[in-house]
């Protein structure tokens, strides 16, 4: 067993982990409700739940709509319930009047349209409502107020940015009849009462694919994750990355990688993720001499790692399965290749960290790996069921239900086990911890669901007047203006794709990111002949990355407040980390063999351009860490530079090219090392 060494005594920055959630991460924190308040929420988060669950396997006979209208109308008051008016956390944290009164307003306007409420000589119920050739008076007052409530929603939950996205797209819907037409941006004009009919009366609005991608998908996986993470799976996941790298100098960076990666089944949030990560890895990382800066980098690196990997991917993952008609298996698939060389990127940056800093081996008290996986290696097999039952094509809203039963039922079994068998008490502590993690599944989802819901916004309007396309049309104009090439129209048109969905990324959650993205710069890219499918995951990769990008990099912001390293210099070592998730959504969207980096290929087209985007990941990560077999220089390193670019561009030439630099910064290296002696390298390192 390899001998613990500690650096000097340093105090290390106590943090509570929910704090610093609630601060950096790109939802606001929530209350901290007490007393017949949390009763009241918990009840009505738990009967919500099991409506989720009842839909799954006994859906409404009125339509898909008529549930989502139900979905919408019982969630939107929890947020008003849940999550305060402003930041300031007031004790009591509990619901005021104001709160109260929103809430009961979204259930009365939510639920208003299957409600017996007609006006103007109209009849009421759900089937009328979609039957009226226009709204009635109290149609129009019901879908104002719940405009606004979805929007003071959102707010509530995600801060103010994305509200103002979506006034800014209502006031181009109502003013572009304003506009000169001779602009392309012009349009005949939509009146307020026909904007209010396409939200809350068609399907592209409040009750659109956002919203049932949220109703459907996400929030059973985030009860998944809730289940899960209450059967100890959270701790056992930690537990088995320090056995599995114990005993390697390299052992804390690999654990807090891998850690990342197994976390993110049971949290949804890359921010979140990284708090909880390095509330456990950084007191390691730090003995095994990682700086602050660098510790921070890795964890908010591995904490977006794994809403970017299989099996359970982000949000905005299942919105791709919807708008592209493909199965979310087939998303899975998509993402291996791209999952595989982000973590090589991180492998070799940990390495190469490792030696330049002579990270030192460092003792964790934890049983091996195989006292590990014999205790609690039931926690995978419902990670396995899901992968398993889409493979056998059972919809993926069926399989998580099964894998969340089947991980209850493991957690029950561990505990009537641990206890010598089912008690009463060992079953109603069970039963109390399940309801729990329904209800913290809900409650997890709420923001996501003011999201979507006001996602439709934003989607109604550019469906309405056609501004989608036409900003498409202006972002290839720009790179034509530049270029007359094709290859290098698409080029810039990427490049010019990728800033923007980043800006965006900065100002609003990563699922309105992509889902805008999707609507105004996708049809740009496929327009120039990249495939829906390389679109599509482009867009999810740089809406996701939105969280490590500065200056913002909420993310890399929750870790430096985790290490109490500097915000900029953890930022930037961030990037460090993440740099080759930048670059390859390029290369699978510049050439037509970029498919094969989402298995769109043949085997042998998928083998080569793999190894060649590995070869560019080494590249860059000689050229970010500054190591190769021992420390390089700046001439191996600018050699590396374009050898990564050329790797990354997957054309035969190019690659050849690529390699030829690559090669060359190799003998440059071992010639330089050679003529160097021990107490030069050891300056460098």
């Amino acid at each position: 067993m390899a001998r613990t060494v500690d650096p000097p005594a340093e105090p290390v920055q106590r943090v509570d982990p929910a704090d610093v959630v609630g601060a950096h991460d790109e939802e606001r924190p929530a209350r901290r409700l007490t007393g017949r308040w949390e009763l009241l929420v918990w009840a009505a988060a738990v009967g919500i739940a099991l409506l989720v669950l009842k839909q799954v396997f006994w859906p409404f006979a009125t339509g898909n709509q008529y549930y989502l209208v139900i979905f919408l109308g019982l969630t939107l008051p929890l947020v008003f319930l849940t999550y305060r008016p402003t930041v300031k956390r007031r004790d009591p944290d509990n619901p005021g009047v104001l709160d109260w009164v929103l809430a009961g307003a979204a259930l009365l306007v939510g639920l208003y349209p299957v409600l017996p409420f007609g006006g103007n000589g109209f009849a009421g119920g759900y089937d009328a409502f979609l039957d009226r050739p226009t709204l009635s008076t109290p149609d129009v007052i019901a879908g104002a107020l719940l405009l606004v409530l979805v929007l003071e929603a959102t707010r509530r939950t995600t801060g103010l940015m994305l509200p103002i996205v979506c006034l800014a797209f209502l006031a181009f819907a109502y003013y572009g009849g304003f506009l000169p037409q001779n602009w392309d941006l012009a349009h005949a004009g939509i009146d307020f009462t026909q904007i209010l009919n396409a939200l809350y009366n068609e399907q592209s609005g409040f009750y659109g694919v956002p919203l049932d991608v949220a109703a459907t998908y996400i929030v059973l996986f985030t009860i998944y994750g809730a289940v899960l993470n209450a059967s100890g799976a959270g701790t056992f996941f930690v537990d088995f990355s320090f056995a599995l790298f114990r005993r390697s100098r390299t052992a804390a960076g690999r654990t807090a990688a891998m850690s990342g990666f197994l976390l993110g089944t049971v949290s949804g949030s890359g921010t979140a993720t990284t708090v909880t990560l390095g509330s456990i890895t950084w007191p390691v990382l730090r003995k095994a001499g990682y700086p602050k800066e660098n510790a921070g980098g890795l964890l908010a690196a591995s904490g977006i790692g794994a809403i970017l990997s299989p099996p359970t991917l982000g949000a905005a993952a299942f919105i791709i399965a919807e708008y592209l008609q493909t199965s979310y298996l087939t998303v899975l698939v998509w993402a291996i290749v791209p999952t595989l060389l982000y973590y090589l990127g991180i492998v070799f940056a940990v390495e190469a960290d490792a030696r330049r800093f002579g990270a030192k081996p460092v003792h964790v008290p934890t049983p091996g790996v195989w006292p590990l996986l014999k205790r609690g290696g039931y926690h995978f097999a419902s990670l396995a069921i899901i992968v398993v039952f889409l493979a056998l094509d059972i919809p993926p809203f069926t399989a998580v239900v099964y894998a969340t039963g089947v991980a209850a039922l493991f957690a029950l079994t561990a505990r009537a086990l641990q206890s010598g068998g089912v008690t009463g008490a060992v079953l109603r502590t069970w039963v109390r911890d399940l309801a729990d993690a329904l209800a913290e599944g809900i409650r997890g989802a709420l923001p996501v669901i003011a999201v979507c819901a006001a996602a439709g916004i934003i989607t109604s309007t550019i469906t309405k007047t056609g501004l989608g396309l036409e900003l498409a049309a202006a972002l290839v104009d720009a790179a034509r203006a530049l270029a007359s090439d094709p290859a290098i129209v698409l080029a810039l048109t990427v490049v010019f794709a990728a800033v923007a969905v980043s800006v965006l990324g900065l100002a609003v959650p990563v699922t309105a990111s992509f889902i805008i993205s999707w609507v105004v710069l996708g049809p740009a890219l496929i327009n120039l002949g990249v495939a829906p499918e390389e679109t599509a995951m482009f867009i999810f990769y740089y809406a996701v990355l939105s969280e490590v990008t500065p200056p913002t990099a909420l993310a890399a912001v929750a870790a430096a407040a985790i290490t109490g390293g500097s915000v900029i210099g953890t930022m930037w070592q961030t990037w460090k980390y993440t740099l080759p998730a930048f670059l390859v959504p390029i290369a699978f969207v510049l050439t037509h063999n970029g498919a094969a980096l989402l298995l769109q290929r043949p085997l042998g087209v998928v083998l080569w351009v793999t190894a060649a985007s590995a070869a560019g990941v080494a590249a860059l990560a000689v050229v970010t860490g500054g190591w190769l077999f021992g420390p390089a220089r700046w001439p191996e390193r600018a050699l590396c530079v374009p050898a990564a670019l050329l790797l990354l561009y997957l054309e035969p030439l190019s690659v050849g090219i690529g390699i030829g630099f690559l090669a060359l910064a190799v003998v440059v290296h071992l010639v330089t090392r050679s003529k160097s002696t021990p107490i030069e390298e050891n300056v460098h390192a």
